[in-house]
């Protein structure tokens, strides 16, 4: 017994501080861990596509596109970095030291805090441009919009410093053997984390996103009357009132991926299984896979940028000029 004890522990030459290995069905593990390998490697490589497209062709530099960019930076972190140490933690013993621990964490807060922002800074976007359009071109432009994705990213770095301020004076200090990484928030943290990144953000993405929809049901609307006068003022918006739709999908499919994370943890997440907690915190990071490809579903321009990019017309010197629109 003592031998088959010393075999599970993740260190057992520490036996009396070291963690236990992760049990789980050899067949099973292999299979969730290819098919998530899979889904991360799949993430990265979407994204990367969209910020090569976004970034390359001029007619792309947009201040929608450059929020999309924004978006995709943080896509492509939670495929390169989030999702395969996560699938790391939930199948192997940690034993990369507690620095590289925290480390990961304030990563991930990171990251996350920046998708959230990113989601906000979209429906704003999007409730100048249906909401607002006479006054939308000289208040949104590219380089505020890049101002506000600098606001964003540094706001994000800012909370999670202050989430995780007690992790980045001691890492490990939560700890309580050898072989785990875990994230303790104190009370009051946390209450602010769900504030910021939950609360807040959802109650603003909500009343935005009513208000451009009523107003793009009612222009719809108009469009198919066609009212005399009218009719070529709003035909203009057309664009507009599909990227409109199309966003409109980013976010609900961003809500339904980032929701259930946080609602589980709000009505009771200490009820929660370790494999139950990874599988939301796993359906959270998915969000980053199906972002590109709603891309794909509803923008022209993404497919048109994919084929250059694909059948390496990109390496010519005039292919940032190409019109991809």
């Amino acid at each position: 017994m003592a031998v088959l004890d010393a075999a599970e522990l993740c260190f057992p030459l520490l036996h009396n501080s070291s963690c236990r290995k992760p049990l789980a069905h050899w067949s099973e593990a292999v299979l969730v861990n290819i098919l998530l390998s899979f889904i991360s490697l799949t993430t990265a490589a979407l994204n990367l596509l969209v910020i090569i497209s976004v970034s390359h062709f001029r007619k792309l530099h947009t201040p929608t596109n450059n929020l999309l960019l924004s978006l995709a930076v943080s896509d492509f972190l939670v495929g390169l970095v989030s999702m395969p140490v996560a699938i790391y933690k939930k199948t192997s013993c940690w034993a990369l030291g507690d620095l590289v621990c925290t480390l990961y964490n304030y990563l991930s807060y990171i990251i996350t805090s920046a998708s959230v922002g990113n989601m906000v800074f979209i429906s704003v976007d999007r409730y100048m441009a249906i909401c607002d359009p006479l006054h939308y071109p000289g208040r949104v432009t590219v380089t505020r919009v890049r101002v506000c994705v600098c606001v964003c990213w540094l706001g994000s770095l800012l909370h999670s410093t202050y989430i995780l301020v007690d992790d980045l004076v001691q890492p490990g200090r939560h700890h309580v053997c050898s072989g785990e990484c875990v994230i303790v928030v104190n009370y009051v943290a946390g209450t602010v984390d769900l504030v910021v990144t939950f609360a807040t953000p959802i109650a603003a993405i909500f009343v935005l996103y009513s208000q451009v929809f009523v107003v793009a049901v009612s222009q719809a609307r108009a469009m198919r009357s066609h009212v005399h006068g009218v009719r070529t003022r709003l035909t203009a918006k057309s664009s507009e009132l599909k990227a409109a739709w199309t966003l409109g999908v980013l976010v609900l499919v961003f809500l339904m991926c980032f929701c259930p994370y946080y609602c589980v943890f709000l009505v009771g997440g200490d009820l929660l299984n370790v494999s139950s907690e990874f599988y939301l915190l796993f359906l959270f990071y998915s969000n980053s896979c199906l972002n590109p490809l709603i891309y794909a579903l509803f923008y022209p321009w993404f497919k048109k940028a994919l084929r250059i990019i694909v059948t390496l017309q990109i390496l010519r010197d005039s292919s940032s000029e190409a019109n991809v629109l």
